[in-house]
């Protein structure tokens, strides 16, 4: 075996990462500015869902609608999440990760930034000709001193040296930088806390029915991990009407126009009810917590009997909107004390009524010109005596016997009674009413949050819009009697210097001063890009 043969046997390896030097490399990357602008995108994007679907937070019965008309579809987003996007692993985990990096790129950058800010500007280089920007003039009776001040009232810091100055500005922009990234992480701070110590609920409320904040009047309630049921804020309201105002001419005939909620409001128990019209983007707001009006609907009266003559249904039934153009609406009746068989129906709610050519009814208007209610009945076990939760918008007809088919069956009229066959009694038509659904919510970020979006936008404006750049002024006294001449140099610390041409002109101008028409310039000045 030959010497070579041995060292190639035992070769040296190079020494690895190893744990640490792995964690510093996660860390450098993680906290680095593109992946924030990275993370920054990726959070924009996740948010995207939550405007696409509907949420749960915000309109259950949207989701519930979603469930009903394509059922497995919204199973199949449900486990993504995509109903609660803002809750869900995926926007956390996003969302933190976008905090740790921001927060590990902002300090650093901060002290680095403070340590330049105390820090002079570097004297002057001693050839200014090799700079970007140079220029040369002849200044009679020009000093340091005189040079300085002017350089100062351009609003540059200024440092002078024998024979030179030096000056520098434009420091808002990385303030501006520091500025921005800052708010976005005082942002989401803020939402941080709204999601800790406040809560939202939805809430549908029928015409005639009342509201108190308490956690059992709530329809879907969500509380922050730092909030008792016993601090919601103790005020309650009735709504006493509902309008919603439509076109009703022209090309137009159909949209909306206005919608509107007469509420009566007691702030505290034991107030004087106050009057309040709940608009839509005008919220009801006591003492930091705000109603909003985010959706309405039609909540037709019945009145039902069963075979012995006895009332077992009576009231208002909230229907889901199946056609938001003319709002046609589908509801569900449950009469589970009727005898001696329970009684189910399925509601189509047309608000005005025409019949088609081919015999059908349709709603060719959202107003309630012309309201009816077409009604499919079914009697046998609703099935509620299972124990198994039941959706109050479904009806499982598999172990119930239809009593009245068809789509073409005439819708009842306000008042009129629809009997049923067999002797299982009776359905009426009582009047209409409408229902909105409210988000309740209190967050004690909200106004931070502002604050924080209103400092992003002017320290984005600011990075975009400051340069950072140099000045460098050399005096050289005149020989024989001849003027000094000064020698300026300009440099700008920043990509897209293009306008630095302009102002590093209008610099030199301010340099030469007063005198410099009564005295030509040697050189003049020139440009030596």
């Amino acid at each position: 075996m030959t010497l070579t043969d041995e060292v190639r046997a035992d070769p040296v390896r190079p020494a690895g990462f190893g744990p640490m030097g792995w964690l510093r490399w996660a860390w450098r990357l993680l906290t680095s500015m593109r992946t924030a602008l990275i993370l920054l995108f990726l959070f924009a994007l996740a948010s995207v869902p939550g405007s696409l679907y509907p949420q749960r937070s915000i309109s259950p019965e949207k989701v519930a609608q979603y469930f009903k008309d394509s059922p497995g579809l919204a199973a199949w987003l449900d486990r993504l999440w995509l109903f609660d996007v803002f809750t869900s692993p995926w926007f956390a985990a996003t969302y933190l990760l976008l905090f740790i990096s921001l927060a590990g790129c902002v300090i650093p950058r901060a002290n680095a930034h403070l340590r330049e800010l105390r820090r002079t500007p570097p004297a002057a280089p001693r050839n200014l000709s090799r700079l970007p920007q140079h220029a040369t003039f002849a200044a009679p009776g020009a000093t340091v001193e005189v040079l300085a001040a002017r350089l100062r009232k351009k609003r540059f810091r200024v440092v002078t040296g024998p024979g030179w100055v030096a000056a520098e500005k434009g420091y808002l922009r990385e303030t501006g930088n520091l500025l921005f990234h800052g708010a976005l992480l005082a942002l989401l701070v803020a939402v941080a806390a709204g999601g800790l110590y406040g809560y939202r609920g939805n809430v549908l409320l029928v015409e005639g029915n009342g509201f108190a904040n308490t956690v059992a009047a709530y329809d879907r309630y969500i509380p922050g991990q730092r909030v008792p049921a016993e601090s919601l804020e103790p005020f309650s309201f009735t709504l006493e009407d509902f309008q919603a105002t439509y076109v009703a001419t022209g090309e137009r005939r159909g949209q909306p126009l206005d919608f509107s909620a007469r509420l009566k409001v007691a702030d505290r128990p034991g107030a004087p009810e106050r009057p309040y019209d709940l608009r839509v983007n005008e919220p009801l707001d006591v003492d930091g917590t705000q109603t909003y009006l985010i959706g309405h609907g039609y909540a037709p009266t019945f009145k039902i009997l069963d075979g012995k003559g006895q009332v077992a249904f009576e009231g208002a039934v909230p229907c889901l909107t199946a056609d938001q153009a003319t709002y046609t609406s589908e509801c569900v009746i449950k009469a589970p004390d009727a005898e001696p068989d329970q009684l189910g129906f399925l509601v189509r709610f047309l608000p005005t009524t025409v019949r088609a050519q081919d015999g059908s009814y349709l709603s060719v208007f959202p107003g309630a010109a012309n309201p009816t209610a077409q009604v499919f009945a079914f009697s046998g076990d609703l099935g509620l005596r299972s124990g198994k939760p039941q959706s109050v918008y479904q009806l499982d007809t598999k172990n119930l016997k239809p009593l009245v088919m068809g789509v073409n069956t005439k819708p009842l009229g306000v008042g009129e009674t629809l009997p049923l066959p067999g002797g299982a009694g009776s359905i009426q038509l009582t009047g209409v009413r409408e229902w909105i659904s409210l988000q309740i919510a209190y967050d004690p970020g909200r106004v931070p949050a502002l604050l924080a979006a209103g400092l992003s936008v002017l320290g984005l404006v600011l990075s975009l819009t400051v340069r950072r750049r140099r000045i460098w002024v050399r005096l050289k006294e005149g020989q024989d009697g001849a003027p000094a001449e000064v020698e300026v140099g300009g440099l700008t610390r920043t990509e897209g210097g293009a306008g630095f041409t302009e102002e590093f002109s209008q610099i030199v101008t301010a340099l030469r001063g007063p005198e410099a028409g009564e005295t030509a310039s040697r050189q003049g000045v020139k440009d030596a890009h």
